[in-house]
């Protein structure tokens, strides 16, 4: 299994709870394990019963395991800030007013939330990477984890067109200087450039490490909605090079004894029955396998409980798995193979 592995999928569906239990079952199984949420409810901290920040502090109880959790606002906040302090440097006094206005403003533009929260995670994957065999990814909701997952190549394509022109500015400054005069700029040392060739290196990197070394796993829910958004988020993986490995059905109805009589036996056979349509569509229409049928439990998944979901889910947690091991998670008849609960 990759270094780095994703869970995504429409909000609600459980995304931090399966995070959560694989990243448990990792560390549990001896993989030195991170476990990060990008997500702003914080749900990370409800499912361990502790408060975690952004630094990665030990969960309790849990031997070789650590948790995270990125604030989206204070993270929009602190890129701001960066931006504010590089640009400040490079301008005269008279347009650093104007800059804190056109920051602020760009607070609530599209894109610039994805932007603040790619930069957090891709720092992770940087930072933390070699302090860990694993880094589980509690991401936000499909649509904005896709948004994030298409910046690499998009802002790197950006930044070759701000060098370009940024050399090429220069050159024209260089080519204007009079006699003995020194250009007013040079090449070499030029902050700007230096900026933005750094700013490239890390979409580079990105880019590469989400490919290469990263594993995607969908969790979805057995309504038609649910499927729906999981079928365009598969597609979305697919025209940016990413393949999703799994899938993971969530909060599965228990079907109620035989001998169970009433009102309340009838609606969950119905449901029951819905909810194996929806995972049979699944089967026949998504390439990725199905790892795991979860089903809805009483209780908060905690403790015990993380432990039955752990269990329940078929991926593997050793760090160095050959590609044979790529189909383990079908059984002969094309099926998905069900973890005992």
């Amino acid at each position: 299994m990759e270094r780095f592995v994703f869970f995504g999928g429409k909000g609600g569906v459980g995304k931090t709870t399966v995070s959560c239990a694989y990243a448990s079952r990792c560390a549990n199984d001896g993989v030195r394990t991170l476990v990060v949420s990008t997500d702003p409810a914080h749900s990370v901290s409800d499912v361990f019963d502790q408060s975690f920040g952004d630094e990665p502090a030990p969960v309790d109880g849990i031997e070789g395991l650590d948790a995270m959790e990125i604030d989206p606002e204070d993270e929009m906040q602190r890129h701001l800030q960066e931006i504010r302090e590089a640009l400040s440097e490079q301008v005269s006094a008279a347009m650093v007013s104007e800059i804190n206005r056109q920051l602020e403003m760009s607070h609530g533009t599209p894109g610039a939330y994805e932007a603040a929260l790619f930069d957090a995670f891709v720092s992770v994957m940087r930072e933390e990477g070699e302090s860990y065999d694993r880094i589980v990814f509690d991401t936000a909701p499909t649509g904005s984890t896709l948004r994030l997952l298409g910046l690499p190549e998009f802002l790197g394509d950006w930044i070759d067109r701000l060098l370009y022109k940024r050399k090429q500015s220069i050159d024209l400054f260089e080519k204007a200087a009079i006699g003995d005069m020194e250009p007013r700029r040079l090449m070499d040392g030029d902050p700007v450039l230096e900026r933005l060739q750094r700013r490239k290196e890390f979409f580079e990197f990105a880019g590469d490490t989400m490919r290469d070394e990263a594993a995607f796993f969908l969790v979805l829910n057995p309504d038609q909605l649910s499927v729906n958004e999981t079928g365009r988020a598969i597609e979305g993986f697919a025209e940016r090079d990413l393949r999703v490995r799994g899938l993971v059905a969530n909060k599965l109805t228990p079907e109620p004894d035989d001998d169970e009589e009433g009102r309340g036996a009838t609606y969950l056979r119905e449901k029951v029955a819905t909810e194996r349509d929806r995972l049979r569509q699944v089967r026949e229409e998504f390439e990725p396998p199905l790892v795991a049928e979860i089903e809805s439990r009483t209780r908060e998944v905690r403790g015990d409980v993380l432990a039955e979901v752990a269990a329940a889910l078929d991926i593997e947690t050793a760090s160095d798995v050959s590609g044979e091991d790529d189909d383990r998670t079908r059984s002969d008849d094309g099926g998905p193979v069900r973890a005992d609960r």
